[in-house]
C-alpha cells in the first residue's frame, strides 16, 4: 500500500467516525429538545397532538441540521480549494 492509499484510507475511517459522532449528536438533540418541547406530561403513550408536534419538531430539526451541514461542507472544500490554490 503507497503512502496516498494510506492517506485515503486514514481519511475514510475519520470521515465515517466524524459522520457517526454527528449522527449521534442529532439524536440526542432531537431526542432532548423535541421531547421536552412537544411532551410536557409523559405517560404510557403519546397523544396525536404530541405525535403530530414531534413529527414536525424532528422533521424541521434535521432540515436545519443538513442546512448547516450543507454549509459547513461547503466552506470546508471552499478553504481546502483556496490553500490549493496558494500553494501551487
Amino acid at each position: 500500500m503507497d503512502s496516498d492509499s494510506v492517506k485515503k484510507a486514514i481519511i475514510r475511517q475519520a470521515l465515517q467516525a466524524t459522520n457517526t459522532a454527528n449522527a449521534r449528536t442529532l439524536i440526542e438533540n432531537i431526542n432532548e429538545k423535541c421531547f421536552e418541547r412537544c411532551v410536557p406530561k409523559p405517560g404510557s403513550s403519546l397523544s396525536s397532538g404530541e405525535q403530530t408536534c414531534l413529527t414536525q419538531c424532528m422533521e424541521k430539526y434535521m432540515a436545519a441540521w443538513n442546512e448547516v451541514n450543507s454549509n459547513y461542507i461547503r466552506r470546508i472544500q471552499q478553504e481546502i480549494g483556496n490553500q490549493t490554490l496558494s500553494n501551487a
